[in-house]
C-alpha cells in the first residue's frame, strides 16, 4: 500500500510538470520582451511571430496519423495558450505553412484543416474578445488553393504599419518564377512596388522562404540541427521551380535593393538561424524563426518576440528581438518512458514481504491500539476436592485446547498468506499501481480530447 501511494504521488508530480507546468515556464521565467527588460518602456508595439505549424492531414503520414496528429495539435494549443498568449502581444504574425498538403487535399479537407487551425490558435475568441491583430504570410505549403487561402488569410503581398515600423509581406514563392521572360517574378516585384510609399519608417521584410546565403553559412548559437544548403526542384524540363530552400541570389539582391529593410523575418527551415545581408548602402539582419510544432525535425521549437518602436527613431533602435524556446516535448515523453521502466524495476525488486509484514502487524492491533489477539495468561483457582479438581482440570484443559486450536488455525492462515508466491504478489502490486496511475491519465486525456474537435469549424 505504501509503495502504491508513493508511486502514484511520484507519477502525479511528474505528469503535473510535463502536462501543465512546463508550458508556463517560457512566459514566467525564460522569455521576456526585450524592450521592457532594457528600456523599461511601454512605448513599443509588441509582436509575436509564429512559424510552420503545418497541421497534419491525410497526406502527412501513412501510419498512426491520428495519434500523431492528436499529440501534435495538443502541443501547439498548449504552447499557444500557456506560453505565447500570456505575453499579451499587440500583433501576432504567422509566417506561413499552415497545413501539410494544401495542394493535395480537397476543398472540404482544406476547410476542416482551417477549422482546426482556428481552434488550436484560439483565433475566433481572439478576434472577438481582444484587441490583438493577426497577419498571415503565405508559405510554400499554402499555394495549392490560392482562392481559398486569400479568402481565409488575406492577400499574399501586404504592407502593415505597426508602431512606426512598416512590415512588408511578400509571396516568396513567386519571386523565382519561370526563367524565360520572368513573368512571375516581374509581376511579384510590381506588386511589391505598389505597396511601397515615400514613408521614412524603418522596414521589416516578411518572407516565408529565407533569403539567399552561401552554402555552409553559420546560423548562430540557437541552431540545433545541421545547416541546410540551397536546394532547388524544377519541373517541365527545368523551367518551373516547385521547391527551394532559399530564394535565389538574383531575387534576393533585387528584393533587398527594392525594400531596403532593417530586419528580415523568415521561416520554412524549421530551425532557428540568424544571418546578415549587405546591400548597397545598407545592412539587414535575418532571423529565421523555428517551427512551433515539435515533430518537424527540430528538438527545440520556438517563437519570436519582436518589439517595434512607437516613435520615429533610427532603424537600429526601432526594433528589438528575442527568440523564445518552447517545452521540449521529445524530452518529456522520453522521461515518461524512463519513469515507466524505473517503476517496473521498483515493483519487481521491492521486498514482497513488506506488505505482509504490515498486514500481520496490523492484525494484532485494534483501532485503539489494544493487542486483542495476543493470548493472555489466565489464573485458575485450585480446588482441593479430588472430584472438583478433576472436573475443573477437565474444563480448563478443554478451554486451553480450544484456544490452542484457534491459535494454530490463525497461524496457519497467516503462514499461508505470508507464503504466497512472490510472483503473485508482484503481479498484484503491479496491477494495483497501474490502475492508480492510469485512471487519472485516461480522465485527463478524455477531457483534453474533448477540447480538440475534429469536425469542421465555421
Amino acid at each position: 500500500m505504501k509503495l502504491t501511494i508513493f508511486l502514484s504521488l511520484f507519477w502525479a508530480m511528474n505528469l503535473l510538470y510535463g502536462e501543465w507546468f512546463a508550458y508556463l515556464v517560457p512566459s514566467r521565467w525564460t522569455c521576456y520582451w526585450t524592450c521592457i527588460y532594457i528600456d523599461y518602456s511601454s512605448s513599443y508595439a509588441k509582436i509575436a511571430a509564429i512559424a510552420d505549424p503545418q497541421l497534419m492531414d491525410r497526406t502527412s503520414l501513412p501510419l498512426a496519423r491520428e495519434v500523431v496528429r492528436f499529440y501534435s495539435e495538443l502541443y501547439m494549443r498548449r504552447t499557444f495558450l500557456s506560453s505565447i498568449l500570456p505575453f499579451n502581444p499587440d500583433v501576432i504574425l504567422f509566417l506561413g505553412d499552415y497545413f501539410d498538403g494544401s495542394n493535395s487535399i480537397s476543398d472540404e479537407e482544406w476547410q476542416e484543416s482551417l477549422g482546426s487551425f482556428k481552434h488550436i490558435f484560439n483565433l475566433n475568441r481572439i478576434h472577438k474578445t481582444s484587441n490583438t491583430k493577426t497577419y498571415y504570410l503565405s508559405g510554400n505549403q499554402d499555394i495549392g488553393s490560392s482562392d481559398s487561402y486569400e479568402s481565409a488569410f488575406g492577400a499574399s503581398n501586404f504592407k502593415v504599419t505597426i508602431g512606426e515600423v512598416d512590415f512588408i509581406g511578400i509571396d516568396a514563392q513567386t519571386l523565382d518564377g519561370h526563367p524565360q521572360g520572368n513573368f512571375t517574378s516581374d509581376t511579384c516585384l510590381k506588386g511589391i512596388l505598389n505597396l511601397l510609399d515615400i514613408s521614412s519608417n524603418p522596414r521589416v521584410l516578411l518572407s516565408h522562404i529565407p533569403l539567399y546565403r552561401p552554402d555552409w553559412t553559420p546560423c548562430g548559437p540557437h541552431r540545433s540541427s545541421p545547416i541546410i544548403n540551397q536546394l532547388v526542384h524544377r519541373v517541365d524540363h527545368g523551367q518551373e521551380i516547385v521547391y527551394q530552400n532559399y530564394i535565389t541570389e538574383k531575387s534576393t539582391n533585387s528584393i533587398l535593393e527594392l525594400i531596403r529593410p532593417a530586419l528580415v523575418l523568415s521561416a520554412h527551415d524549421h530551425d532557428q538561424c540568424t544571418v546578415s545581408h549587405a546591400y548597397n548602402n545598407g545592412h539587414a539582419t535575418e532571423h529565421t524563426v523555428g517551427t512551433v510544432r515539435w515533430q518537424q525535425g527540430n528538438l527545440y521549437p520556438s517563437f519570436m518576440l519582436l518589439s517595434a518602436k512607437n516613435s520615429s527613431v533610427s532603424p537600429k533602435d526601432a526594433l528589438m528581438t528575442n527568440i523564445c524556446f518552447l517545452p521540449v516535448q521529445t524530452h518529456i515523453y522520453t522521461w515518461y518512458l524512463s519513469l515507466f521502466a524505473m517503476t517496473v524495476v521498483v515493483i519487481l525488486l521491492w521486498p514482497a514481504s513488506e506488505v505482509h509484514i504490515t498486514r500481520k502487524l496490523s492484525s494484532f492491533t485494534d483501532a485503539e491500539g489494544a493487542m486483542h489477539l495476543i493470548k493472555k495468561t489466565k489464573k485458575v483457582s485450585v480446588v482441593k476436592e479430588s472430584s472438583s479438581t478433576q472436573r475443573g482440570n477437565a474444563v480448563m484443559r478443554s478451554k486451553v485446547h480450544k484456544q490452542e486450536d484457534a491459535g494454530s488455525a490463525s497461524e496457519d492462515v497467516g503462514t499461508h498468506r505470508t507464503n504466497r508466491p512472490r510472483a503473485n504478489m508482484i503481479i498484484w502490486r503491479f496491477l494495483r499501481a497501474t490502475r492508480a496511475l492510469l485512471a487519472p491519465t485516461f480522465l485527463y486525456m478524455h477531457s483534453s480530447s474533448s477540447r480538440i474537435p475534429w469536425t469542421k469549424i465555421s
